[in-house]
């Protein structure tokens, strides 16, 4: 299975910095949580890794639309779980229920990157190829 540095490569550069930043705030949160950070800027950073994990999906799957991309429901499957695990992460941390959530957030990160190793990069395949 290739590496996300060698999928990004391939990719366009846009979606690469997407990724890359979509991959820090990830991991920025899993340091914040597993250090026991303050919780009101652990608020602010899920927040926005959420805000900007809808903006990156909803560009992914416009592109598929336009691309008349096959496997743009599975694709959009994944999106919409990663979304609600981390509105789940959102809950449980604005309910002070923050004890299992640094597992949760590093199982999130495994997800993202095996999605943008795989499904990410078939979808980049399939527009740089015209497939």
């Amino acid at each position: 299975m290739p590496d996300i540095k060698t999928f990004n490569q391939a990719a366009n550069d846009d979606t690469d910095r997407e990724h890359q930043v979509q991959l820090a705030l990830l991991g920025k949160l899993c340091v914040a949580l597993e250090t026991g950070a303050d919780a009101v800027n652990t608020s602010q950073l899920l927040s926005e890794l959420i805000d900007y994990s809808e903006a990156h999906f909803m560009s992914e799957e416009l592109l598929m639309r336009m691309k008349s991309y096959d496997n743009f429901e599975d694709h959009q499957d994944d999106h919409m779980h990663m979304l609600e695990v981390l509105r789940s992460l959102a809950a449980q941390l604005a309910s002070g229920q923050p004890s299992v959530m640094a597992a949760q957030a590093r199982d999130m990160l495994g997800c993202i990157s095996q999605h943008i190793a795989t499904r990410d990069k078939r979808l980049t395949d399939h527009v740089r190829l015209g497939l």
